[in-house]
């Protein structure tokens, strides 16, 4: 077990954030956690990470604060305010972002943070509640390399597979590919199941087939029961998805790139908030496939 080192900060205790807290701690880190709602802090504390009652006590004892937040307007806020991170005389010399956030955005954060000596890093991950459960996640961070190797051991607490992608919003333009390539092989998967349906099929023997061969993925490891079953208790919401897929269509735009299945992908999203089910799970997007009029 690695010994316990400086203090590390952690802020944001989700689904996946109190899990990610739990193993930074597992793996012998003095974890000083904060979440507004207290169950999850509670949590936390029978996790073998201490609590703290406001972030300005995390920032203040912790050199490199973590937060596992929705997006920035939420790391905002807790940075600014009397009780923020930026409150007081904070030891945090680098905020490690690991919400999905705009790349855009987390690269205006990090000019915002540099005259107070803070450097940011963003590092969102990819594989789910269960990749933060089991320390498996995929990590893809942005930010300077001394910055990055300061803070590599606690990511690889966290997760199988780090790999600094460049610069602070690079990590957050690696999650965007990656949100591309989740949300467009969800599309697909709803529409097969909706395609066997339609057609006679029985979508858990087709899902079954689809497991055995190259149609194989993660995504479909992970989602096959809710596809199957049509129980869409989330496992991850569809309105952050949504929200993910506007991060693409952001970095697209400024890059001049077309992204046809993006956009068309997007659009779904865009369908399944309106009709009120951006909190079930994002495989919900079938409901949305199958309520759709055939075209003449």
């Amino acid at each position: 077990m690695t010994p316990v080192q400086e203090t590390v900060g952690f802020v944001g205790l989700g689904a996946m954030g109190l899990p990610m807290a739990a193993n930074l701690a597992k793996s012998g880190y003095d974890v000083l956690a904060w979440n507004r709602a207290r169950p999850p802090l509670q949590a936390a504390g029978s996790s073998g990470c201490r609590t703290a009652g406001r972030p300005a006590q995390v920032s203040a004892a912790a050199p490199v604060v973590i937060t596992m937040l929705p997006d920035l307007p939420q790391v905002a806020e807790v940075l600014d305010g009397p009780d923020g991170l930026l409150s007081g005389d904070p030891a945090m010399d680098i905020l490690l972002v690991m919400g999905t956030v705009s790349p855009t955005g987390v690269r205006a954060l990090a000019e915002r943070l540099r005259p107070y000596g803070i450097t940011v890093i963003d590092a969102p991950v990819s594989g789910g509640v269960t990749g933060a459960r089991d320390a498996t996640l995929s990590i893809m961070a942005g930010g300077p390399v001394d910055a990055v190797e300061r803070v590599r051991p606690y990511l690889e607490s966290m997760g199988s597979t780090v790999r600094r992608m460049g610069d602070t919003g690079a990590g957050s333009l690696a999650k965007a590919c990656n949100q591309l390539v989740v949300a467009g092989t969800l599309v697909a998967l709803a529409e097969a199941v909706l395609l066997a349906e339609r057609g006679g099929l029985e979508p858990t023997e087709l899902l079954d087939v689809l497991a055995g061969g190259l149609a194989a993925s993660e995504v479909l490891a992970q989602k096959r029961h809710h596809l199957a079953t049509g129980d869409f208790t989330p496992s991850g919401p569809a309105r952050y998805l949504r929200k993910d897929l506007g991060f693409v269509l952001e970095s697209a735009a400024g890059a001049r790139t077309a992204l046809p299945l993006s956009t068309a992908v997007a659009r779904l999203y865009e369908a399944v908030d309106a009709e009120g089910l951006g909190h079930l799970d994002n495989s919900v997007v079938l409901d949305i496939l199958r309520n759709t009029p055939a075209k003449d």
